[in-house]
Formats: C-alpha cells, sequence, structure tokens
C-alpha cells in the first residue's frame, strides 16, 4: 500500500512540475535563503539580544507572516493567469528585472562601519512572535518579491496552476524558516563572540546581490 501511495505522490508531481524547474527552484531558492537578509538580520538580533529562545519565537513570526504573502501570490496570480497569459508575462518579466535592480542595489550600497546587528528592547516571547509575523506582513517589499520570484518557475498553462504555486512558497517559507531556526540556535550559541566580532554580518548585502542579480538575468535569457 506504502509503495502504491509514494509511487501515485510521484505521478501527480511530476504532473505538476517540469522537474528541471523543480530543481532549479531549490537550488535558489537554497541559495537565497542561505543568504542573510532582513528576515536574519533580525532573528540574530532578537538571538544576541535575549538568547536563542528569542531568535526561535522571531522565526516562527516571520513564518507566519509568509503565509500570508504565499496565499496573496497563490490566488492573486493565478487570478492574473486566467485573466492574461500576456499580462502573466510582463510580470515575469518585470519581475525578473525587479531582482536584477535588488541585486545591483545590494552590491553597489556602501557598507556600513560596525554591525548591522545592533541591540534589541527586551520582549516576551509573544510579543517578539507577533512583531516578527506583523512586520512580515506589513513589509510590501516581501510582496513584491514573492510575485516576482514565484512566476519564474511555475507553468501558466498548468491545471495545477494553484497548486504549483502554493506548493513553492510553502517550501521556500518552510526551507527559510529552518535556516531562520539554525541561525537563532548558532547565535544564541556563540552571542559574546558575535558580538566582539561586528565585521562577520558586512558581506551578507554582497552575496545576496550576487544571487538575486544572477537569478534574475538568466530568468531574462531563459527563452520557453
Amino acid at each position: 500500500m506504502l509503495p502504491f501511495m509514494i509511487l501515485n505522490f510521484n505521478y501527480q508531481f511530476l504532473k505538476m512540475f517540469n522537474v528541471e524547474n523543480f530543481y532549479l527552484f531549490l537550488t535558489v531558492s537554497l541559495l537565497i535563503n542561505i543568504s542573510p537578509g532582513p528576515d536574519m538580520i533580525y532573528t540574530a538580533a532578537r538571538s544576541l539580544s535575549q538568547g536563542t529562545k528569542a531568535g526561535v519565537f522571531s522565526a516562527l513570526g516571520i513564518f507566519t507572516g509568509c503565509l500570508f504573502h504565499i496565499a496573496a501570490a497563490t490566488f492573486g496570480l493565478s487570478k492574473i493567469i486566467e485573466e492574461s497569459v500576456l499580462l502573466f508575462s510582463i510580470i515575469k518579466y518585470a519581475g525578473a528585472a525587479y531582482l536584477i535592480y535588488l541585486g545591483i542595489r545590494s552590491l553597489i550600497k556602501k557598507k556600513k562601519n560596525g554591525t548591522q546587528i545592533t541591540s534589541l528592547p527586551s520582549m516576551t516571547n509573544r510579543k517578539i512572535f507577533f512583531q516578527g509575523m506583523t512586520t512580515n506582513i506589513l513589509n510590501p517589499k516581501v510582496a513584491i518579491f514573492f510575485l516576482s520570484f514565484l512566476p519564474q518557475f511555475i507553468d501558466p498553462h498548468s491545471r495545477y496552476l494553484q497548486g504549483q504555486i502554493a506548493f513553492l512558497g510553502l517550501w521556500f517559507d518552510m526551507q527559510g524558516t529552518l535556516v531562520l531556526l539554525l541561525v537563532a540556535t548558532v547565535t544564541g550559541a556563540f552571542r559574546n563572540l558575535l558580538q566582539k566580532n561586528p565585521g562577520f554580518w558586512q558581506w551578507q548585502e554582497r552575496i545576496t546581490g550576487v544571487i538575486l542579480f544572477a537569478l534574475g538575468i538568466k530568468m531574462l535569457l531563459t527563452k520557453k
């Protein structure tokens, strides 16, 4: 029974996705998730200020906030595609251009003196969770990123359209949360060492910039 269920799942999965496209998504999403960005900096700051537990609650709040953006992208993109595949194509290439813009901006951004991780005022774990969730939900850059990133890996002609968008969004969110939990644990464990080495964080903008720029260029040059 179990082998049959596994085979059936694999069959449905292969029908839903272009396998090559999915493997590309796995690679790119992992690179983006391990490149420190605002969510990672916030989680690390909480761990440095209040310990590992505070960082974990920050990560869980960010994960919950991302669910809102995933739902919006799932229903929003599918509705756009139902109305016009041409409009979706415009959004897709505009999204690729936006990723290139983010990459260039990160690469040319001047380095700041000192660490980007500042000490945060103490809060209860409940407040930390809701702060992470609320700031993520209200951040328009997160919504724009999802609308720019996910269209690069879906087939607008697939009958599993909503399933594709939702699955890729959830995968990205869960993978990013695991990375944040690891960051919270490591940062909390090495609080004193990291606080004494502010230069450790200065390379984060450059790595993120290279990844986003390369992704945007690849998507602009990809032919259907």
